[in-house]
């Protein structure tokens, strides 16, 4: 049987528009699953959020609990400003990973943070917000990943029906 290689736990997200963006991150980044706790979010999931219909392809999931939500065989990581945290540009990714989120107003709990096989953090000054910082933690997986492409063929896949801008010189 086949397990997920990188699944997001997010802990009682406060909005909607923080978890739709998420979603959109999740799937640029070919997140298998995104899961969730608390009440907030199942309240506001009609002012939907989430632009490129993510949730479509990936399972978005509300679970009492985060930890029963650990995909077999994934290290968990959260991402958090605790202290004793290890900087995100340190940090090596583990291939089978469930990154967990604590809330924009919150953090997470001792409980979660006690479990993880690593805590990392974004040495930013000031803290970012729920989306802005998955983003930058699934852009660094990425950029770290022996299996990152990149290219012209991609960009063409990826951009908007409306961009058709080249470099000057580019290929044709």
């Amino acid at each position: 049987m086949t397990y997920p290689k990188l699944c997001i736990g997010l802990s009682n997200p406060k909005s909607p528009t923080n978890v739709g963006a998420v979603m959109r991150a999740a799937g640029c980044f070919g997140v298998d699953a995104v899961f969730y706790t608390g009440e907030r979010y199942p309240r506001a999931r009609k002012f939907s959020t989430d632009t490129k219909q993510a949730s479509r392809s990936i399972p978005l999931s509300g679970v009492d609990s985060l930890l029963d939500a650990v995909p077999e065989g994934a290290a968990i990581v959260c991402v958090e400003l605790v202290e004793g945290a290890q900087p995100l540009n340190a940090f090596q990714h583990p291939e089978n990973a469930f990154y967990i989120f604590g809330p924009e107003d919150g953090t997470l709990s001792q409980a979660l943070v006690n479990r993880a096989q690593a805590v990392v953090y974004i040495p930013t000054v000031g803290c970012l917000n729920l989306a802005a910082t998955v983003n930058v933690v699934l852009y660094d997986r990425l950029a770290k990943s022996r299996d990152c492409i990149a290219g012209d063929e991609l960009i063409r896949r990826s951009r908007d029906k409306n961009n058709r801008v080249k470099v000057r010189g580019g290929p044709l």
